[in-house]
């Protein structure tokens, strides 16, 4: 029978396409692999979140200190100890110390300020009575005795001082002042004194003092109310009362919520990037499957 056969022998049909529809983007969402990733961005969410919450309760000072409380005299070791860092609130807190001048260490820090002007200190070791630190330990604290703006006259001073500490080396004497942190040590201006000192720091100090040996030494330093040896009286003001919120914790905080907002769209962007490449995919397959010609894609009746 030939091909035009009423009994359709020979004759090839093209074989019914079957049509393939892509998926859609939720239904790629809401597969297991992709809703464990939700889950896992849930948990990285809820981690920053409660980083957040933890740095906006720390932005606001829920127990300021009251106003004029750096202004109230304070026994030092009610305020700071040996080698730790002043807390903030406690910046600028008067407090009151006694000991005796260490021979010998009566240092002069240049490029200090009085009010604008700029000048020199004279700064000394005060080596601490046991009824300031409360124990036998030996310990020292650094303390600016007064101001000048000249050089000259600031080691005219330390002379003057140097003179009277050794007519009495063991007098004791009672200090009362404004506590200040460290400023931490600096390079001397070039071709300068390698020996100069332009920042309060009493760890440089310590560089240069005497009878050290198993010495505990106060981080802070204290600007003394009186000045000693001739000497101007340093301009140290009371702190500005600081503001009950913190600002910066308040960026960080608003940070984490912007990093737990991120968990949640990377989870979408991949989950919408790995849908669209299964889309483009099928399209592809789709646009390059032969409808006829090499056997794919039809039946052969007969």
């Amino acid at each position: 029978m030939n091909e035009h056969s009423p009994s359709g022998a020979g004759v090839t049909v093209a074989a019914a396409p079957t049509e393939v529809f892509p998926p859609t983007l939720r239904e790629v969402l809401l597969r297991p692999w992709w809703l464990g990733m939700l889950g896992l961005a849930l948990v990285i969410a809820g981690v920053f979140a409660w980083l957040g919450q933890w740095q906006l309760g720390s932005a606001i000072d829920t127990d300021p200190p009251p106003p004029g409380m750096n202004e109230q005299v304070r026994p030092l070791a009610e305020v700071t100890s040996p080698g730790d860092y002043l807390a903030e609130p406690l910046v600028g807190q008067m407090v009151q110390a006694s000991g005796r001048w260490i021979p010998g260490d009566f240092l002069i820090v240049a490029s200090r300020f009085n009010d604008g002007d700029e000048g020199y200190w004279v700064t000394g070791q005060l080596r601490l009575d046991t009824a300031t630190t409360g124990t036998d330990q030996p310990a020292s604290l650094a303390v600016a005795v007064g101001w000048t703006p000249t050089r000259t006259a600031a080691v005219a001073a330390v002379d003057e001082l140097e003179a009277a500490v050794a007519a009495d080396p063991d007098a004791t004497v009672a200090l009362t002042g404004r506590l200040i942190s460290d400023e931490g040590p600096g390079l001397p201006p070039a071709g300068a004194d390698p020996q100069t000192m332009t920042r309060m720091s009493p760890a440089a100090l310590l560089g240069q003092w005497h009878d050290t040996d198993g010495l505990d030494v106060y981080r802070a330093y204290l600007t003394s109310a009186e000045p000693l040896g001739g000497l101007e009286k340093i301009h140290s003001p009371a702190p500005d009362e600081g503001s009950t919120v913190n600002w910066l914790n308040i960026f960080y905080a608003a940070e984490w919520a912007v990093f737990a907002g991120f968990a949640f769209y990377m989870w979408y962007r991949l989950g919408r990037d790995a849908w669209e490449k299964e889309v483009e995919a099928l399209e592809e397959e789709a646009a390059g499957t032969p409808e006829r010609g090499d056997g794919t894609g039809t039946a052969t009746v007969g």
